[in-house]
């Protein structure tokens, strides 16, 4: 059946499908960013055997490797490409829908399981601010046109849970597309009743992946943690055997010839522990053997096993993942005897902010596209300016605050960049801009009057070629 026949029902069930077919993949990618995988490279038996005297040892490699990239993406605010003030309108929405908090959740999500979702909708208690939501791929999927690339369909699908068993209640879905949205109530296991729908006519599903290395014949992206998650398993066995090895081998082992079990006794002639044996605390022989047998007992001690070869083992591991994270050596404990020079540190996380400006280039695009979703919901209709939309991120690289603000000043000073930029490179948020043009207004209009400042403090409708001399001009 082609895609464009499908009726609502059967683009639920047909989601439904392919989700519940990518579910156990995702699933596993989360467990390993929660550090909760389970030990890899031992064999079944022995672990069996083992039972629960095996506890696994979790370096939680994959956790810190996307971590170190989320750190670097923090969105700052929109702005018009033809315009060098930022879209204040658009940065009141992020805000009044706490994205800066929920874009982080969603950066996570898609650096972890492929992709994340950035949903736009209409706010019932308030029109001008539509609402947007992000959305974990363990509750969402999408269908893109293998000819366009375009999203074409979306569904989520959730869940009531009871607070006391963890019983699952009720089941709820809503499906994404073009011209409507559709909701759904779950009445069996393959049948869905709809209990509403919204008739918006957008004509673009309101569903935005964003999607972490998306590739041409896969827009749904790769994991971080594709490369590492062989690697980590590695690492958590060795570092597994190596807290076996401190237990049994880590201590001097005793051999005691000519003695039977019951001649372990301690001081008042009870016996020891099974473990006071095992660790050699309190021995007392007062049984000697029979005549014809050489005299007495013979106690002798091997030496303890060095730990040093897993050390190594590990050590070459977190090497392995530093290459193929991109991460600096230092973020991995990998350190030199000497301190490296801050020159050293900034050169060792050129690639992690290579990486770092690659992916906020990749989701500008998601952002931007937010972006016209919310218009077209506000306004009611498309807004040319929309497609000139751009994204505005901090930094992701690492100079200190000193550093920074010497360039930005110096390039003000040779009339290079304009103070409204210089203040936007230095990490200021739009409302602190903001905040920061209505003090110069002020501060001018105390100099000079208010009608001065009206025609030349910086703003929209400042004179093009600036305040003249307030001496001059008086």
């Amino acid at each position: 059946m082609l895609a464009k026949d499908r009726t609502p029902a059967e683009w639920v069930a047909y989601l439904a499908r392919v989700h519940e077919g990518l579910q156990s993949g995702l699933e596993e990618l989360n467990r390993y960013y929660e550090g909760k995988q389970p030990l890899a490279y031992l064999d079944e038996e022995l672990l069996e055997e083992l039972g629960e005297q095996l506890k696994q040892v979790v370096i939680n490699w994959p956790r810190l490797v996307v971590d170190a990239l989320d750190e670097r993406l923090d969105v700052e605010g929109f702005r018009y490409a033809d315009d060098e003030s930022a879209a204040d309108d658009l940065w009141k929405i992020w805000q009044a829908n706490d994205m800066d908090n929920k874009s982080q959740q969603a950066h996570v999500d898609a650096l972890v399981m492929r992709r994340s979702f950035l949903v736009v909708g209409t706010n019932e208690r308030d029109a001008a601010t539509p609402l947007l939501t992000v959305e974990s791929p363990l509750q969402m999927q999408v269908d893109w046109d293998p000819r366009t690339r375009e999203v074409r369909a979306a569904l989520k699908r959730w869940h009531e849970q009871d607070p006391l068993t963890d019983a699952v209640t009720d089941r709820y879905a809503a499906l994404y597309l073009p011209d409507k949205t559709v909701y759904y109530r779950q009445t069996s296991v393959t049948s869905w009743q709809e209990t509403g729908r919204d008739e918006h006519k957008l004509g673009e599903v309101p569903v935005v992946p964003l999607v972490n290395r998306g590739r041409i014949m896969k827009p749904g992206g790769v994991s971080e943690l594709a490369d590492v998650i062989p690697v980590s398993d590695a690492a958590c066995k060795i570092a597994s055997d190596m807290m076996v090895s401190a237990e049994f081998h880590a201590m001097p082992r005793r051999v005691a010839f000519n003695v039977d079990e019951e001649d372990f006794k301690d001081a008042n002639g009870n016996p020891v522990s099974k473990w006071s044996r095992i660790a050699g605390r309190i021995w007392a022989m007062g049984k000697r053997r029979g005549a014809g047998e050489d005299g007495g007992a013979d106690v002798i001690q091997f030496p303890e096993a060095q730990l040093s070869n897993f050390h190594s083992t590990i050590e070459l591991l977190a090497r392995i993942v530093a290459a193929l994270s991109g991460q600096p050596p230092h973020f991995l404990g990998l350190d030199t005897n000497n301190p490296p020079s801050a020159d050293a540190i900034r050169s060792a996380e050129t690639r992690l902010v290579k990486r770092a400006e690659r992916r906020q280039d990749s989701f500008s695009g998601s952002y931007e596209r937010m972006n016209r979703l919310i218009l077209r919901f506000r306004d009611g209709g498309w807004d040319p300016r929309s497609w000139n939309l751009e994204t505005l991120w901090r930094d992701p690289s690492t100079p200190t605050f000193a550093q920074k603000a010497d360039a930005v000043v110096k390039l003000v000073q040779a009339d290079i960049l304009p103070r409204e930029q210089a203040r936007e490179d230095l990490g200021y948020t739009a409302v602190q801009r903001q905040r920061m043009r209505q003090m110069d207004r002020d501060a001018l209009d105390r100099v000079v009057g208010a009608d001065y400042a009206a025609e030349y403090a910086p703003g929209p409708n400042a004179s093009p070629d600036g305040p003249p001399d307030p001496a001059v001009a008086g």
